[in-house]
C-alpha cells in the first residue's frame, strides 16, 4: 500500500466533530468553522475582526492584542451555542516576527510592538557591528531584516526593558486558551534565531546578541498538540474535549501547505499585505548570492522550506484607499474590485513602473504622493494629482508589482537551477484578474489562482493530520489538503 493510500485510510473514519481555525492577519483576523454535513466538510467564516496597528502615547506602533484576544474569545463562546457535536480542535496561524512579553502568569504585559515600528533601526545598526548580515544568514538561512524578532528583542534590551519570557503571537493566543508556551518551528524560523542545521534555537547567537535563550519557548514541530482548552471556555459543552494544536503557526507556511496536492511543481506568489515569491524546497539554499538577492529559507508545514523573497504588496493600495476615504472620496468607488475595473481601462504607459520595495513605501502615510514621486524620479513620468486619480494609481501599483514578481521569478530560477512553468497565486491577489493577467504577461508563464483563504485551509489540514501522525511529509499531508480544498464554503455569518 502506498503512503498516499495509507494516509487516505483515516479519512473514512474521520472524527466528525467540528474544528476552528483562527487566522491572525495584519488587516483582519478571522475565526472560521469547519463542520461535517452528510459526510462532507463545510466551512463558514464566523467572524472577521478588523485589525491595524495604532500609535501609542509615545508614538510607537503597536497591535491591539488585548482587543483582538477578547473579540476572538467572544466568537469562540458564541460558536459553542451552535456546534452541538463538539469541537475537536482549535489551531491558530498568523503573521510572524512580532512577540509579546509575558508576566509571571504567562499573560501579556502590554500590547506588542508592530514590526513596522522604527525602533528596530537602531537595534539593527548596533547588532550589525557584532553580527554581520553575512554571518547571520550563514547561520540561520534567514534574511537579516530589521523586522525580525532578533532585532525586536535587541531593541527591548537597548531600551533597558526588564528581561521577560516571550512568545510569538499565534502561539500566545493558543496559550490563553490553555496550551503550553511553545514556538512552532515554521514560525520560529522567522525570528532569525534558529540554527538552520539543528532547527533549534542558536544559543550562541542569543548570547552574542546579549539575549537570554532561557527566556525563549521550546520549539515544536508543525501539527503538534500542545494542550486542551482550559479555563472559562472549557465550561461550555462544545469545548470539553477540544485539543489545542500548533498547525503551521506562520500563515505563509499554512498557505503553502495547500500546494501539496498540486500535480506539478509550481512557483508561488502569495499576494496580500506583503508579497512572497518563491517555491517549496526540500532543503535550505544558503549562499552569499542568495542573501544578496534577498531570498530566505523559512520553515514549511511538511518539514521542508519555503524559499522565497519578501516584496511589498497590496498594503500600498490599502494605504491609498485609506487616504482617499479621509479626503471624502466616495467609498463605493474604492472597493478593490471597483478599483481594478477602473484600472484596467486606465491609459497608463507600459513603462510607468516604480520600485515597490522602496523603504518609504513600507511606512504608513501619504502613499499616493510617495508613488508619484518615485515614479517621476525613476521614469520621468508624472501622474498629475486630481480628485479622480484612483484608477491611474491602482494601475501603476499593479503594473509595478507584476514587474517586480517577474524579476523575483528570474532570481528564483537562477538560484535554484530550476525552471517553473507554472505559478500559483494565493491570498487576496488570487481574485484580482487584472493582476493575474499582468503577472502572466510579465513572466511568460501559466498563472493559476489558488484560494484566497489558503492559510485557513492549511490550518485545518494540519489539525486533521495531527490526529493521525506527527510526520507531516508532503505525501501524508496531501489527503487532508485535498479534503479541505474541496470543502463547500457557506455564506459567512457575523452573528451566530
Amino acid at each position: 500500500m502506498t503512503e498516499h493510500a495509507k494516509a487516505l485510510q483515516p479519512l473514512a473514519t474521520e472524527d466528525r466533530h467540528a474544528r476552528i481555525a483562527i487566522d491572525l492577519g495584519a488587516e483582519s483576523c478571522r475565526v472560521t468553522l469547519l463542520r461535517w454535513t452528510r459526510g462532507q466538510p463545510t466551512i463558514r467564516l464566523l467572524k472577521r475582526i478588523p485589525n491595524a496597528p495604532y500609535l501609542d502615547s509615545n508614538g510607537n506602533l503597536r497591535w491591539p492584542l488585548h482587543h483582538l484576544t477578547q473579540q476572538i474569545f467572544d466568537a469562540l463562546k458564541l460558536a459553542s451555542d451552535t456546534v452541538t457535536e463538539g469541537i475537536a480542535s482549535i489551531g491558530v496561524d498568523g503573521w510572524a516576527v512580532d512577540s509579546v512579553r509575558l508576566d509571571d502568569q504567562g499573560q501579556a504585559i502590554e500590547n506588542p510592538f508592530c514590526y513596522r515600528d522604527e525602533r528596530t533601526v537602531a537595534a539593527k545598526e548596533s547588532l550589525d557591528t557584532m553580527l554581520t548580515p553575512s554571518e547571520l544568514f550563514a547561520r540561520t538561512g534567514v534574511q537579516p531584516l530589521r523586522i525580525n524578532t532578533l532585532y525586536q528583542l535587541a531593541s527591548d534590551r537597548l531600551q533597558h526593558s526588564t528581561e521577560r519570557r516571550w512568545m510569538l503571537l499565534p502561539e500566545y493566543l493558543l496559550s490563553t486558551l490553555g496550551a503550553e508556551p511553545v514556538a512552532e518551528w515554521t514560525n520560529a524560523t522567522h525570528t532569525g534565531l534558529v540554527d538552520a542545521t539543528t532547527r533549534q534555537w542558536d544559543t550562541e547567537l542569543f548570547a552574542r546578541a546579549g539575549l537570554n535563550a532561557a527566556l525563549a519557548p521550546r520549539i515544536v514541530a508543525p501539527g503538534t498538540v500542545i494542550g486542551s482548552v482550559r479555563g472559562e471556555l472549557a465550561q461550555w459543552n462544545a469545548y470539553r474535549q477540544t485539543r489545542l494544536i500548533a498547525p503551521a503557526c506562520h500563515d505563509t507556511a499554512s498557505a503553502v501547505a495547500t500546494l501539496q496536492c498540486d500535480p506539478v511543481e509550481s512557483a508561488y506568489i502569495i499576494c496580500g499585505t506583503w508579497s512572497l515569491v518563491g517555491a517549496a524546497l526540500t532543503s535550505p539554499v544558503i549562499s552569499e548570492a542568495v542573501r544578496e538577492r534577498g531570498f530566505t529559507n523559512l520553515g514549511a508545514a511538511s518539514g521542508a522550506y519555503c524559499f522565497h523573497t519578501n516584496i511589498n504588496g497590496m498594503w500600498m493600495l490599502k494605504q491609498c484607499v485609506e487616504l482617499w476615504l479621509s479626503e471624502g472620496r466616495a467609498s463605493e468607488h474604492l472597493e478593490f474590485s471597483q478599483l481594478t475595473q477602473q484600472a484596467e481601462q486606465a491609459n497608463i504607459p507600459s513603462k510607468a513602473i516604480f520600485p515597490v520595495d522602496a523603504p518609504e513605501l513600507q511606512m504608513p502615510g501619504e502613499m499616493p504622493q510617495k508613488i508619484r514621486r518615485l515614479l517621476r524620479d525613476h521614469t520621468g513620468i508624472t501622474l498629475a494629482e486630481s480628485s479622480n486619480d484612483e484608477a491611474a494609481i491602482t494601475r501603476v501599483i499593479l503594473n509595478s508589482l507584476a514587474f517586480r514578481y517577474a524579476q523575483a521569478l528570474r532570481d528564483l530560477e537562477e538560484l535554484t537551477g530550476k525552471r517553473y512553468s507554472q505559478i500559483r497565486v494565493l491570498g487576496g491577489g488570487a481574485r484580482n484578474r487584472l493582476l493575474l493577467r499582468l503577472i502572466a504577461e510579465s513572466t511568460g508563464r501559466m498563472v493559476t489562482a489558488g484560494t484566497v483563504e489558503a492559510s485557513t485551509l492549511g490550518n485545518f489540514a494540519l489539525q486533521m493530520a495531527a490526529d493521525h501522525s506527527d510526520n507531516h511529509q508532503a505525501a501524508l499531508l496531501r489527503p487532508y489538503v485535498e479534503l479541505c480544498t474541496q470543502a463547500e464554503w457557506l455564506p459567512s455569518q457575523s452573528d451566530l
